[in-house]
């Protein structure tokens, strides 16, 4: 009998790209949703696959009844983006912890495997030059530091489901994706600064010939995970083989793609160059130093180094990330640009 997959947040850069592995891979069947569907265009229409347009906090009966009718629940809602803890703390906070509660309860309640969306930011400040899920010790800063806000609430809601494991024998996984790159990440033709992460930002600046903003000079460094390699382990998380899942935090990153912001900026730039329509643009491009502040105001603090141990990941799943920078980079931007080039025809 194929295995059902319930995944909410089926339309993000994770949801999307694991919609369509499952379905070109597997033969288990799909039930997803989201606000909306544009990243969904290559699995809209399979016969595996339904999908709901609707929102979390709203659709609550839909989801119950796909909860109970699901071997796997893979929860991906979330409000991700930096720019969001700092402008709207309190809709990060209902989101990404008060809507998700009601998922992980129905999980309990109807006995349901869970494949939980932690985050590398639940680490904070934390001094380790690698971080380990069982080891590593969670430094935030202080209270009128908003972005905090949404690790808080990543954290709280990992110590929920860890607690149900041990009260309940909930059977879960939380992995903690470290900075996945790759297509469809955020919309890089929106020009609005602040509107994406990081990666993407300065794509977009390169692309609307804007310069590149170094956060507080640009030295925090951060790994660098391709989707198809995070997305490789998340298959093996939801397979679950022998049940070397179950029970386990998974940090999901490429220690090996780790540069500074800085250093990212110049390597993204440069690999514009290979492509002649964005070449002079390329040549053109500048990067500026801004303090946090300026850029993302008062209730910012930033994070210098977030290097992942995957040593649980190697031992207990067999997996090890393969994409380098340079190939994610050029993957990326290939997916992209073609894209901008549709939509100028």
């Amino acid at each position: 009998m194929p295995h059902k997959v319930l995944i909410l947040g089926a339309n993000g850069f994770i949801g999307s790209s694991l919609t369509h592995a499952i379905l070109e891979n597997t033969d288990w069947e799909v039930f997803g949703m989201d606000v909306a569907q544009h990243k969904l265009d290559d699995s809209l229409g399979h016969d595996r696959f339904t999908f709901v347009e609707g929102d979390i906090t709203i659709n609550r009966e839909w989801i119950e009844y796909h909860v109970k009718k699901c071997d796997t629940v893979v929860t991906l809602v979330a409000i991700a983006n930096p720019a969001q803890y700092v402008t709207d703390p309190l809709r990060v906070f209902e989101l990404d912890f008060e809507a998700n509660l009601s998922v992980v309860r129905q999980c309990v309640k109807y006995k349901k495997r869970l494949v939980h969306a932690s985050t590398s930011e639940v680490y904070g400040m934390a001094p380790d030059a690698e971080l380990r899920e069982d080891t590593t010790n969670m430094v935030y800063g202080p209270i009128d530091r908003q972005r905090w806000i949404y690790a808080c609430s990543k954290q709280l809601l990992d110590r929920v489901i860890y607690a149900h494991g041990i009260r309940d024998g909930l059977d879960y996984t939380l992995f903690r994706p470290f900075n996945w790159i790759g297509p469809k990440l955020d919309n890089v033709l929106e020009p609005k600064e602040g509107s994406s992460r990081l990666f993407t930002q300065f794509i977009s600046n390169v692309i609307f010939q804007k310069p590149l903003q170094l956060v507080d000079g640009g030295h925090q460094s951060r790994s660098f995970t391709y989707i198809d390699d995070g997305i490789d382990c998340l298959m093996r998380i939801i397979e679950n083989a022998d049940g070397a899942a179950s029970r386990r935090i998974f940090n999901i990153g490429n220690p090996a793609n780790n540069v500074s912001v800085a250093e990212l900026a110049h390597i993204i730039i440069e690999a514009f160059k290979d492509y002649p329509e964005y070449r002079e643009h390329a040549e053109n491009a500048r990067v500026v130093a801004v303090s946090s502040g300026q850029y993302f105001g008062k209730y910012y603090q930033d994070i210098q180094t977030r290097v992942p141990s995957n040593r649980a990941a190697r031992e207990h799943l067999g997996w090890v990330p393969r994409v380098d920078l340079q190939t994610a980079i050029r993957l990326t931007l290939d997916y992209h640009l073609a894209q901008k080039t549709c939509d100028l025809v």
